[in-house]
């Protein structure tokens, strides 16, 4: 039965099939359908101005929405990995003609303008705003001008600003400490007044860190070769001079300021900045600064995104997924966030990825021209921000956020029943004074 119906559908193709040809014949043109050549292509009308407003608000929709996710085939994703790296390698080479002093403004090269120029830091010893890149050097510089002013306190610095190991720098002043305080206890004994520079101890603990050496210099020590018993040759010896043993009292407070100071720290600027309603709130920018490529984390990148490649065909778990994740977001040494007010009005600053939420909820509040207003933070998808012990990386918020406040509903409700003029924005006025627009 089924061979019989076989047969039939095989007839029927053949038969409307069309007539046969031959192989010796040439090939004929098809013929074009009766309905195919009278149906006439019509003239395309214009969109109304209801259906152009109605394209112009989806587009508006549409700017706000997360960006779609990268293909999953795998040649997919080595071209995209391949667009990145070169981008990254663009971005880095841009940085080091900055440093060079030829830099290509955005406008030039046909780049979007950025969201901000870069990261900035403000020195606590001179006040002043430096780029991230040169933070350290400024650093050493101001605590080298503050030598004129107080070199204790200056060596002090030095000692704890640029030993990186800390356990290292704990060892060595607790070691350094002891020798002080044995010449502030026996201070008529000249064996305490001498320090070793060949010593082992010495050597190990103390001379090994940066500053030391100006430390022992500015509280009263020199350097003096002096000979060893029953030999001819010397050796160098740090010795206190005897004009400190009459200040004793100064030599101690030396040692305890070089034990409980910190590592002097520049302060992350947040470059605060206001906008008028914008359609491109959700738009960022990002220099180099907030993805933190240096050559060798360039290499290290391109490393972890061709694992990538090869892991993107493995069937991971939710959970190895979401392990991924937190390692791409701990990247980010820092995030640009927005806070856009119900007027439409937009804050925006920069934070550490580590800071806790809390930061931003300070930063926001200090912006009010009423911070007593009560108010939650809403982020990506309407999630509220509640745990303000948070890091931003762990809240997904870097390295660019777009965030909305809102007011207590219960409070603004009293304050309209209460009959209170409301200013035109709750932000400060010194802020509106300098308000911008967002390119």
């Amino acid at each position: 039965m089924r061979k019989f119906f076989q047969e039939i559908k095989a007839d029927l193709k053949f038969k409307t099939a069309g007539p046969g040809q031959k192989l010796s014949e040439p090939s004929r043109t098809p013929r074009e359908s009766p309905k195919a050549a009278a149906a006439a292509p019509r003239p395309r009308q214009g969109p109304t101005d209801e259906a152009q407003m109605a394209a112009a608000a989806a587009l508006a929709r549409m700017e706000g929405r997360p960006k779609a996710k990268p293909p999953s085939s795998q040649e997919a994703i080595r071209s995209q990995v391949r667009k990145e790296l070169r981008a990254e390698a663009a971005a880095a080479e841009r940085g080091l003609d900055a440093e060079e002093g030829d830099v290509v403004s955005p406008a030039e090269d046909g780049a979007a303008a950025l969201s901000v120029s870069g990261v900035y830091f403000i020195c606590p010893l001179t006040g002043e705003v430096v780029r991230r890149d040169r933070k350290e050097q400024h650093l050493r510089e101001a605590i080298q001008a503050y030598f004129s002013v107080d070199p204790v306190a200056a060596s002090i610095m030095e000692i704890h600003t640029f030993n990186k190991d800390r356990e290292r720098v704990r060892v060595g002043l607790e070691t350094m400490a002891k020798y002080l305080d044995n010449i502030c206890l026996h201070p008529e004994e000249e064996k305490y007044r001498k320090i070793k520079l060949q010593n082992k101890v010495f050597q190990e603990r103390i001379s090994c860190l940066e500053g030391i050496h100006r430390f022992f210099q500015a509280v009263g020590f020199e350097t003096k070769s002096l000979p060893i018993p029953g030999q001819e040759s010397t050796e160098e010896y740090y010795v206190l001079r005897e004009e400190v043993l009459a200040r004793l009292e100064d030599l101690r407070r030396s040692k305890e300021q070089l034990l409980s100071s910190e590592p002097v720290r520049a302060r992350l600027d947040r470059q605060l900045c206001v906008f008028k309603p914008s359609p491109a709130a959700a738009r960022f920018e990002l220099p180099p600064d907030f993805y933190n490529l240096t050559a060798e984390e360039l290499r290290r990148e391109q490393r972890l995104r061709t694992e990538a490649v090869e892991k993107a065909s493995m069937l991971r778990t939710k959970a190895m997924r979401e392990k991924e994740e937190q390692r791409e977001m701990r990247k980010y040494n820092y995030t640009l966030l927005r806070i856009r007010f119900p007027d439409g009005y937009l804050l925006q600053g920069t934070f550490y990825a580590r800071e806790p939420v809390s930061a931003l909820y300070t930063f926001v509040r200090e912006a009010l021209r009423d911070d007593w207003l009560p108010f939650e933070l809403l982020g990506p998808g309407g999630l509220k921000l509640t745990d303000e012990n948070l890091a931003f990386n762990e809240c997904g918020l870097v390295p660019s956020a777009l965030l909305t406040l809102a007011w207590d509903t219960a409070v603004m409700a009293d304050i309209r029943a209460a009959g209170e003029e409301q200013p035109r924005s709750p932000l400060k006025p010194e802020l509106l004074a300098r308000v911008q627009t967002l390119s």
